[in-house]
């Protein structure tokens, strides 16, 4: 429906753009960043490099960042000591032997009344916005083919650039040597090994010979990152062969009335502003949020690049867009994904195709027509005979689709069939892979709150659960025998760890700093009954402090969606709200993932229904325990959180603030508005059927019985939001304000659905609060705590 999960900085559990490498990181030999000590204090830099780690030389395929401290405000620290900074490379000081002897004198103090005063020091304080700056967002792991080292992506927050901005960074399998491979101002992601083990490579739009997004290489011999590719296009992805000789790369079609960056007025004179043509649309979905217009004459391919001679040739001759290419194990053919329907808009699942790894060449299908192969990328089997993939459920409950493990023979002599151990499971699966030993795959689960790795035997038998819950876990890459993952928890930010004989060990701690200062509220599981007697779970954080026996005043935050779960990972959110005096509570309502299809179909065509009741049985139950104070509620969310508090508001008058983001109360208004055409289509219909008609005036309630809401609302929006679009938010912004309800309405210029600007995320979070303070921590009055329900 809208937003399957909530988006980084949309729905409020992360902030947005994420978090770059450790405070206060370690200047170290040859560009390379080395993490804080865990004892380190105050965020500044131990003095002088720690000892090579093992492995490659530090010095050899790291990239020499040029010796300007500036670019790292915001991001890193650098250590000044008389006069001397200690830049990466390890370079020399060009001191006399007093001087080196004087310095070591300092250091030494330095660190004594450092570790001085952290013994003192051992009170934690709450979280507080301005620690947005200093968190660190770790992704996408990769462990090298010899499974000694992970490479991974950190992120950061620019505050001077008002911008996130990422890098490379790589860690030792046994977590005890940590160096930042890439710096500079501009981000790199997508870190990859060749399998050879002699490059690793990255994406980026760092200034090259061809602008844009292109693949550079760090020779792990040593010098400089190069730029590898130079496509004309959009660069979406890549894989490396077997051999480590080619790539194939996923390139969307150049924009033909892009600028081509030349002055066309010549002779120096300034350029005249391009004036934009018009936008002819043609499709039957024409809209996207974060790409904008969907136009015909632009698609994706797959094309193979040569290393060594950089020549680029397309991978088959179709016209249909294609996706998630996979190398056979022998480097010969080419697994991936696309949609050769007749109008792929109004059908818009992909299916399974293979062909040979050669230009030109014609791919044969492996699974029919109408199979909805997930977006994941499909898995070879050690010996190439099978390929493992995600499949959906039908068009119609696209909105609530939970994935599900198949597999099928790679040359197409046997039909796919879905496994019957993880369909017997009633969970989405994601993630699949086979083992090493090709007899059995390993994926990942979402199961009630948790994320779990698992394996299931191809000879049969019930799925084994790798690691118990409750756990999240995401990213999961293994070789070698070595395999990493991203985790935290529910008072801890995410960090790489290796999974070793059924638990996690940590590799990385670029927020330790942070975290030993932070007192977290304590989060904890509620189970609750809905007015019908469905079981509902949640999860409930305590203020910060709580004081046991007290009322305090609660936030009912709502998961956008509503196809995504409320789970067992730090929620920034959540986090900062009970560092300012609230109690949160999240519930998985109906709709959500992680309880099964049963669970998610529920609210198929009648939303604002069993979600309302179940929301309403969470507050129910909170207040039982003694906890929330029935007279100071709040409620709020983003996406699908947004339109569930429009349903709230108008059902509910308990509820004395409430915030929401990105939604939208007058269905039928957004039926070729938004992104969702097809949703709409297959779930109710077009609005000209009279039965459908009857559907989008139901679920059109909070518009259209906007006269019974009496909560002070607070409404947001991203200017260029296609997902939901702002009038959603004008709409019911205007229904309030004509009613004489206390409104105001939020845009932030040029941002789509999720938040992205570091500035903005922060306004957002002061709002939140500001407008909940003011409602629900100020003398209550008869006319607020009023517990009526409207039906």
């Amino acid at each position: 429906m809208w937003c399957r999960k909530p988006p980084k900085g949309g729905g409020g559990s992360q902030p947005g753009g994420g978090g770059g490498g450790g405070a206060g990181g370690n200047p170290g030999p040859a560009g390379v960043f080395f993490p804080p000590h865990p004892r380190g204090g105050g965020g500044r830099s131990r003095p002088g490099p720690p000892p090579p780690p093992p492995g490659p030389r530090p010095t050899k395929g790291v990239e020499k960042p040029k010796p300007n401290p500036d670019q790292f405000k915001g991001l890193f620290c650098v250590t000044s000591v008389n006069n001397y900074t200690l830049t990466s490379g390890g370079q020399s000081l060009a001191m006399t032997c007093k001087r080196r002897y004087l310095n070591l004198v300092l250091i030494l103090g330095l660190i004594l009344s450092f570790t001085t005063a952290l013994t003192a020091q051992t009170a934690k304080r709450p979280l507080k916005l301005d620690d947005l700056a200093r968190l660190r967002d770790v992704r996408d792991p990769q462990v090298s083919p010899d499974g000694k080292w992970v490479a991974y992506v950190v992120s950061g927050i620019d505050v001077k650039e008002d911008k996130s901005v990422s890098h490379i960074w790589m860690v030792s399998y046994d977590g005890k040597a940590a160096r930042q491979m890439t710096s500079g101002l501009e981000s790199e992601s997508s870190p990859r090994w060749s399998p050879d083990n002699r490059y690793l490579s990255f994406t980026s739009s760092r200034k090259g010979p061809v602008k844009g997004n292109q693949v550079w290489l760090l020779d792990r011999n040593g010098g400089e990152a190069i730029q590898l590719t130079g496509v004309k296009g959009r660069l979406q992805g890549y894989e490396w062969s077997p051999d480590s000789k080619r790539l194939a790369l996923v390139i969307g079609d150049p924009d033909p009335d892009a600028e081509n960056g030349e002055n066309a007025a010549g002779d120096g004179a300034p350029a005249k502003p391009k004036v934009p043509k018009p936008i002819v649309i043609n499709r039957y979905k024409f809209k996207q949020d974060g790409q904008g217009y969907l136009l015909a004459n632009r698609h994706s391919y797959i094309y193979l690049f040569d290393i060594e001679t950089k020549k680029l040739d397309r991978l088959t001759t179709g016209k249909w867009d294609e996706a998630a290419p996979a190398w056979s194990p022998d480097g010969a053919r080419i697994a991936f994904l696309s949609n050769h329907e007749a109008d792929p808009d109004r059908d818009p699942g992909s299916q399974l195709f293979v062909a040979e790894a050669k230009p030109g060449a014609s791919e044969v299908a492996l699974t029919k027509s109408g199979s909805r192969v997930g977006r994941a990328r499909p898995e070879w089997s050690p010996d190439g005979k099978w390929i493992t993939f995600l499949e959906s459920d039908e068009k119609k409950y696209s909105a609530y689709n939970m994935d599900h493990l198949a597999i099928v023979a790679s040359d197409g002599s046997r039909e796919s069939s879905r496994v019957k151990a993880t369909e017997d499971m009633d969970r989405g699966v994601s993630s699949p892979r086979f083992t090493a030993d090709g007899k059995s795959i390993d994926f990942l689960v979402a199961d009630d709150m948790s994320v779990y790795p698992a394996r299931v035997s191809l000879a049969g038998g019930k799925v084994e659960k790798l690691l118990a819950p409750p756990i999240v876990v995401s990213n999961w890459t293994s070789e070698s025998g070595s395999s990493a993952v991203i985790s935290g928890g529910d008072d801890r930010y995410p960090e790489v760890y290796a999974i070793e004989r059924g638990s996690l060990r940590r590799l990385t701690h670029h927020n330790d700093l942070l975290f030993a200062e932070l007192q977290p509220g304590a989060t904890e599981e509620v189970s609750f009954r809905s007015k019908d007697g469905t079981e509902v779970h949640g999860l409930l954080t305590r203020p910060v402090g709580y004081v046991a026996g007290t009322k305090v005043p609660m936030l009912l935050r709502i998961h956008g969606g509503p196809n995504g779960q409320d789970q067992h990972s730090f929620s920034l959110e959540r986090q900062f709200f009970a560092a300012n005096g609230y109690a949160v509570l999240a519930v998985n309502y109906r709709g959500s993932s992680g309880r099964g299809n049963k669970f998610s179909k529920a609210i198929f065509a009648d939303w604002g229904h069993y979600e309302v009741d179940d929301l309403q049985a969470g507050v129910d139950h909170v207040v039982k325990m003694g906890l929330a104070d029935p007279d100071r509620l709040g409620v709020g969310g983003w996406s699908y959180g947004g339109i569930l508090t429009d349903y709230l508001i108008a059902s509910d008058r308990r509820f004395k603030a409430a915030t929401s983001g990105a939604g939208t109360a007058f269905t039928v208004s957004f039926y070729g508005a938004d992104q969702y055409i097809i949703q709409y289509d297959n779930e109710i219909g077009p609005p000209w059927n009279p039965k459908s008609w009857e559907t989008y005036q139901k679920l059109s309630y909070p518009f259209l019985h906007a006269d019974r809401i009496r909560t002070p609302t607070l409404f947001f929006c991203g200017e260029k939001d296609f997902n939901v679009p702002l009038a959603g938010s004008e709409q019911m912004y205007q229904a309030l304000r004509s009613l004489g309800v206390d409104t105001e309405l939020i845009i932030y210029p040029n941002e789509n659905h999720g938040i992205r600007r570091p500035s903005y995320v922060k306004d957002r979070y002061e709002r939140y609060l500001a407008w909940y303070d003011k409602y629900l921590k100020a003398s209550p009055t008869a006319s607020n705590v009023s517990t009526q329900r409207e039906k």
